[in-house]
């Protein structure tokens, strides 16, 4: 999300003024009816403090903000073709579901094709964006702090099924069948690099990812079938804890998390894990060093695999692990981001 005012201004003025030469470049999302916009929407104008303004639509579909039915900006048949027109509003349709192989099939579509025009268009593929659009709407409520119920009738559907099931699907539970449930709370944290959201209990801290992250969903899903608890919107004191502890660090006054974890990992992973907390800040090791340390040389590659399933970003330091070489190597939550961290530390 855009938070530069003069920036935000700016683009408002555009929007006010429906100025063709800010297509691409900036969408806004309207608070009050939960939709986003291009620059040129002919719909009637929202109020300044109504607007949320993003760099890309991925970023509006994951901050839960569904594509305006009257500009469609993920849809206009100037920009794109039919096919992608097809797709958006095939997703409308039904933005819960998970797209296999035979949905492709029965709507007569190529899915490389479909991968190939929406990641030109758009900059992610059609499973990404139908994945964001069905995690925005799992994240509708955690971002804005409501309670389920009155959030249903404003996801975008006529009845609340539809949002239940976006839900539990993730979630793990309908909102009216938490009551024999182990509950874990989770909540939207806005940071410097982009949303996170944190899910923890009442002592501890289980999961802290970047919202955009490649296999949230799964992460998420993972965690709560294997602690077999339901997630619901809320704040603990661990969560609150960590957003604190995020404040300073971005802000460079933090450079050690004091914020209780609960580890959910193999024994080896759990080894991993309390390396790279053991990394000064401002430092980097390599996957070699990382096994090397644990007694097991040769491990390098276990050692990047248990460092990929850390679900505990930033607070477990593995954007401080490159290559032997000096390369960055990977990172969930995206390369820039590790670059940025790295340098912050420094």
């Amino acid at each position: 999300m855009i938070r530069d005012d003069e920036h935000k201004q700016e683009y408002y003025r555009a929007l006010v003024d429906k100025k063709s030469e800010y297509e691409g470049v900036f969408y806004v999302g309207v608070k009050t009816t939960g939709v986003f916009c291009r620059p040129t929407c002919p719909a009637r104008k929202p109020k300044y403090e109504n607007c949320e303004f993003y760099a890309t639509s991925k970023e509006a579909l994951l901050a839960s903000f569904r594509p305006c039915q009257r500009c469609r900006p993920l849809s206009h048949p100037n920009q794109v073709s039919e096919l992608v027109t097809q797709l958006v509003e095939a997703v409308e349709n039904n933005p819960e579901k998970r797209w296999k192989e035979q949905d492709f099939k029965a709507l007569s579509v190529d899915e490389s094709t479909a991968r190939r025009q929406f990641k030109k268009r758009f900059g992610m593929t059609f499973v990404e964006y139908a994945r964001a659009r069905r995690m925005g709407l799992a994240l509708k409520n955690i971002r804005s702090g409501e309670k389920i119920i009155d959030t249903q009738l404003a996801s975008g559907y006529d009845s609340s099924s539809g949002f239940r099931d976006a839900f539990s699907r993730i979630m793990g539970a309908s909102p009216t069948l938490l009551e024999d449930s182990k509950v874990l709370k989770a909540a939207w944290l806005d940071t410097r690099l982009g949303p996170m959201i944190a899910i923890g209990d009442e002592s501890k801290l289980y999961l802290l990812e970047f919202v955009d992250r490649r296999g949230l969903e799964l992460e998420v899903e993972r965690l709560r079938k294997r602690t077999k608890s339901a997630i619901i919107p809320g704040l603990t004191e661990p969560i609150q804890s960590i957003e604190k502890e995020l404040t300073q660090y971005f802000e460079g006054t933090l450079t050690e998390f004091k914020t209780p974890l609960f580890l959910m990992g193999s024994p080896f992973q759990k080894s991993v894990w309390e390396q790279l907390i053991q990394i000064p800040s401002g430092e980097t090791r390599s996957y070699a060093d990382i096994a090397i340390s644990l007694g097991k040389p040769t491990a390098y590659r276990a050692v990047a695999k248990a460092n990929g399933a850390n679900q505990l970003a930033i607070v477990i330091p593995c954007h401080r692990v490159i290559n032997s070489n000096g390369e960055l190597g990977g990172y969930g939550g995206g390369l820039t981001r590790k670059k940025w961290l790295l340098s912050h530390e420094k």
